[in-house]
């Protein structure tokens, strides 16, 4: 998804956020946060349930192979193979995000955030300064993560209208612009709150997107 330029140029907006601000800001993007077999067997079990009823309420009588197809065997089978058809269509995002609700994509990402967040250190910042901007493509939804020295100066409502703006550039097709700016955004908010001191702001954490499978 991302060029070797998209990815210079998402470098070098943290690069050039965190010199004003004693904050760290970590950029992220996963496929997604969750496997959502559940889509696949919602979607299946519509299709079953839908060619079941057809053939229940439909009359086709004999055919020229000389079988009813009201007979429970081909009934059965037509059920079976439509349920199959449902869960491989349940594995495209487009049908996840059908089958799931928003408010269980949004439970996942926060708890993949959440993991993301310890994974990569982000708790180990020496003020705990740390922002997590994950963005999580088949759900098409962001998750900003502060830590805790952040979360005690800037109100969590503080990031709503990144987090719009990020998701809106994404659906767009301009991830790439859309993470600069929020990135950038981001460095304005910390540096109202944590600007950096003379001579002492270490570079934390690394500055590359992290992308992960």
């Amino acid at each position: 998804m991302f060029s070797q330029e998209d990815l210079k140029k998402i470098r070098e907006a943290v690069q050039a956020a965190e010199p004003r601000t004693r904050g760290e800001i970590v950029p992220m993007v996963v496929p997604s946060s969750a496997r959502y077999q559940e889509a696949g067997h919602r979607v299946g079990l519509a299709l079953a349930l839908l060619v079941l009823t057809l053939f229940l309420t439909a009359d086709y009588g004999w055919t020229g192979w000389g079988w009813s197809r009201h007979e429970a065997g081909w009934i059965m089978i037509g059920v079976v193979l439509a349920y199959a058809f449902g869960q491989w269509l349940g594995s495209f995002p487009a049908c996840i995000r059908l089958a799931v609700s928003q408010a269980r994509m949004a439970a996942k990402v926060r708890l993949r955030a959440e993991r993301a967040f310890y994974e990569h250190g982000l708790h180990k910042t020496r003020e705990g300064t740390g922002v997590l901007l994950m963005v999580s493509l088949l759900e098409r939804q962001v998750q900003v993560l502060a830590d805790r020295a952040i979360n005690e100066r800037v109100a969590p409502g503080t990031w709503d209208q990144l987090v719009q703006d990020l998701i809106a550039g994404i659906k767009d097709g301009r991830p790439t612009e859309a993470l600069c700016r929020a990135i950038a955004r981001c460095g304005d908010l910390l540096v109202k709150h944590f600007p950096a001191g003379e001579g002492d702001n270490p570079d934390e954490l690394a500055d590359e997107l992290i992308q992960e499978k």
